[in-house]
């Protein structure tokens, strides 16, 4: 057994505290009520001293998931939302994710809604999350609105694993040719540097711009450090930014050799999944709009949004906006209003999300065997470039000995 301080209240309002001998907080919990108390909060008597970084706490999409599934479970078996989350709270492992949960079964104990008390956590619980289970108490189909949130959330997660897997290839070459480069940069080219002070004479152009390279590498490091710190750091507060965010966005889907296209590909991938779940969890069209704009991870989707939310506060439709906005393909439009048609909006939703799911796998795989050769003949160029460099001064040599 362990020991648990506790906070509670009694009927007529008086402040109760003290300690607990218990299994779990819930047979803490079933303790004090059964003494006429209203719990505020169960705490573990002897807490970790740990130091922990605000900004490195974050929960998993994979976690979240089993989490919506697990609460749905147990409210589809008969279970009360507070004990399932007395139940949730004591076996879940991320204490990020542990903490949360302690915060809205408080909530929820107070007489907060479910969809409240995660509003007030927008690092754990997005927009789309707060909206589905908000619908979901509205229609009385809590569970069911849970389970869409685990397929939503376990369909991005998916879709996230599959660019970042494809991203690892290119950038183990990339560093590897920078770790390359800088030791022959640092090692290398100040060995040849010594023979050609020997011999005198004017060193050809690359030769001199390999040689200012290897004295900027093993001289003024500390200015290079600061320099690619400073562009690295503007680089973030611009894309943060505002202005820098749209401005990165649209670049973004202009990029060469079939990225563009994968960025398009992922965005309405997840644009067409949110939305259908939104629609068929049963949230208003006008906020799922909202929300879909700002959880589509692009701007220009953004930007889009605003223009269909303003046709259909006009009383028009979905698709006619869509064929406007350059992101959103003919075949999105088309399908977009067949479904708005017949009535199966979600259904046609989820087909163009299945559709651009396997786009993105090809898209990556084409990408992929693309950027094979290409950063082949960028390590060979790099080589190449260093080793000519080196050898052309030495040529010129032999030829003053040989003449």
């Amino acid at each position: 057994m362990s020991t648990y301080v506790f906070k509670a209240i009694d009927l007529a309002g008086g402040k109760a505290r003290g300690e607990v001998e218990a299994d779990s907080k819930q047979a803490v919990a079933d303790q004090l009520k059964a003494r006429g108390l209203v719990v505020l909060d169960v705490a573990d008597k002897h807490k970790s001293k740990e130091i922990e970084l605000s900004f490195l706490k974050r929960v998993p999409l994979p976690e979240l998931a089993v989490f919506s599934r697990q609460l749905s479970t147990m409210i589809t078996s008969g279970m009360s939302i507070l004990r399932a989350l007395y139940v949730l709270e004591e076996q879940t492992q991320n204490k990020f994710l542990k903490e949360t949960i302690v915060a809205i079964r408080k909530d929820v104990e107070a007489g907060l809604a479910l969809s409240e008390s995660m509003a007030r956590h927008p690092k754990v619980f997005n927009q789309l999350f707060v909206a589905m289970v908000k619908a979901g108490e509205t229609g009385g189909v809590l569970e069911s609105s849970l389970v869409r949130v685990a397929d939503q959330m376990e369909k991005d997660a998916a879709l996230r694993k599959q660019i970042r897997s494809a991203m690892v290839y290119p950038t183990l070459v990339i560093s590897f040719a920078l770790i390359v480069l800088i030791a022959m940069v640092a090692f290398v080219i100040p060995v040849f540097v010594g023979v050609f002070k020997q011999y005198g004479g004017e060193l050809p152009m690359i030769t001199q711009i390999c040689v200012g390279a290897s004295n900027a590498v093993t001289h003024e490091w500390y200015a290079i450090i600061i320099g690619v710190t400073a562009a690295v750091v503007s680089f973030i507060k611009w894309k943060k930014s505002s202005w820098g965010q749209k401005q990165w966005d649209r670049f973004k889907l202009h990029v060469p050799m079939k990225i563009g296209s994968i960025v398009q590909e992922v965005a309405l991938a997840r644009w067409s999944r949110t939305l259908a779940s939104l629609t068929a969890a049963g949230v208003p069209l006008l906020q799922a709009l909202e929300i879909v704009g700002k959880t589509g991870g692009n701007v220009v989707i953004e930007e889009a949004m605003a223009d269909v939310i303003a046709s259909v506060k006009r009383g028009g439709t979905l698709s006619a906006p869509l064929t406007k906005a350059s992101i959103f393909p003919k075949m999105v439009s088309q399908m977009v209003s067949v479904g708005e048609e017949t009535g199966a909006l979600d259904s046609m939703l989820n087909k163009v999300a299945e559709f651009y799911e396997d786009r993105v796998d090809a898209s990556v795989k084409a990408l992929t065997s693309i950027l094979e050769p290409v950063m082949i003949l960028f390590i060979g160029g790099i080589v190449g470039f260093v080793v000519i460099a080196m050898y052309m001064p030495l040529f010129t040599v032999y030829e003053h000995i040989g003449n």
